[in-house]
């Protein structure tokens, strides 16, 4: 493949377009047969047309004989580079693109945070405070050992963490989630629900087809029903929408939830919490302040697995495999989510946040369609 240094000497930007897009379609002409029998050779080709033709524009912008005016005397004709011929003038290549341009750090901390919400809807430092309300009461037998020590310096704690109505303010901010009213200058992301759901049915769908032509065509090498251009939009359209709603304190706020998320299990699993209740494990013990003390149902196994799916989702989305041109290395980069894609879904629909997918329909359940959902999600 050619360099960059390459093209530093080219005055017609059109033309080379013109000469790359002739020699493939003579490629094709030549070689039709070989490339209907190996369909990925045609994704090679054309992944080195758009490699090259990149390099073309980065060389283009980079320019160091750029007229001060950038052209414009020269495409007005005045002065000593005027032309009447305007394929000699100076056309500047397009602008990178946006969506490479996104920061993965604010991504990876989206991922974190919904990984937190969720945790957090399923009642872990709910079970914690009401630990501590009947800790305070002596209403439990705890008095010396290490679930009663981490519960008097969780409560110590407090003063120096952010409080409750911050945290569900970062979730509406950032996820739409919650209806805490937000500070004047904050607007909750109406838009992240829709889009996340959107983007893991089409996955899902994406990998469903897949199936589906492997087993009518034959094998795994065969063509996908499915559309990549589809299934990248709908992730790039996420991803952005989580660039747009991550800025402020939302990166500080994940790391000190997931440390306060941190220590909260450790309290239902202390070795004295845990006999209180003649549990196993924390999450044993979870489930029983829930369902005992508090009087709820604690939806343990599906929240848990949104949690750890959706963080997977989100993670994926902060890395380059979505700007992958060619089909085959899309699918193997977007094959790490597959399952996690159906997991998500799965348990999306046993807890009604989401209506089940088909080949005929995509109903996402609106976030606010009601308030026994809106107080479910």
């Amino acid at each position: 493949m050619a360099d960059e240094k390459d093209y530093s000497d080219v005055g017609n930007h059109e033309d080379l377009h013109a000469r790359l897009y002739t020699a493939r379609a003579e490629l094709f002409d030549r070689y039709g047969e070989l490339f209907i029998r190996n369909p990925r050779l045609v994704d090679i080709v054309n992944d080195q047309i758009r490699d090259t033709l990149e390099q073309l524009n980065e060389a283009q912008r980079v320019r160091s004989d750029i007229p001060a005016d950038g052209g414009l005397l020269e495409l007005l004709g005045l002065g000593q580079d005027g032309t009447s011929n305007l394929s000699e003038v100076r056309k500047p290549p397009p602008l990178p693109n946006y969506d490479e341009h996104i920061t993965s750090e604010r991504v990876i901390g989206a991922a974190d945070l919904y990984y937190v919400y969720n945790q957090e809807r399923l009642g872990i430092f709910k079970a914690v405070l009401k630990l501590q309300e009947l800790f305070k009461a002596g209403r439990i037998k705890l008095s010396s050992g290490p679930g009663a020590a981490a519960l008097y310096q969780f409560d110590r704690q407090k003063v120096l963490r952010y409080t409750r109505k911050e945290r569900m303010q970062a979730y509406r901010r950032v996820f739409g989630y919650t209806e805490t009213p937000l500070p004047s200058a904050a607007r909750p992301n109406e838009m992240f629900h829709r889009l996340f759901t959107n983007f893991n049915a089409l996955v899902a769908q994406y990998f469903r087809d897949k199936r589906v032509s492997d087993v009518i065509q034959g094998g795994p090498g065969a063509l996908t029903y499915g559309s990549i251009a589809v299934v990248r939009r709908a992730g790039l359209d996420l991803r952005s929408n989580l660039k747009s709603s991550t800025y402020g304190n939302v990166n500080v706020l994940r790391v000190e939830v997931m440390q306060l998320l941190e220590q909260a299990f450790e309290i239902l699993g202390a070795e004295d919490v845990r006999r209180l209740y003649g549990a196993d494990d924390a999450w044993d013990v979870l489930d029983d302040v829930m369902r005992r003390e508090l009087g709820e149902r604690a939806l343990v196994s599906q929240r848990g697995r949104m949690a750890i799916t959706g963080q997977e989702i989100l993670n994926w989305l902060a890395r380059p495999e979505i700007l992958t041109g060619s089909r085959h290395e899309f699918e193997m980069g977007l094959s790490y989510i597959r399952d996690s894609v159906e997991e998500w879904l799965t348990s999306a629909e046993s807890v009604g946040l989401q209506s089940k997918v088909s080949a005929s329909t995509n109903k996402v359940v609106p976030f606010r369609r009601n308030r026994a959902v809106m107080e479910g999600i």
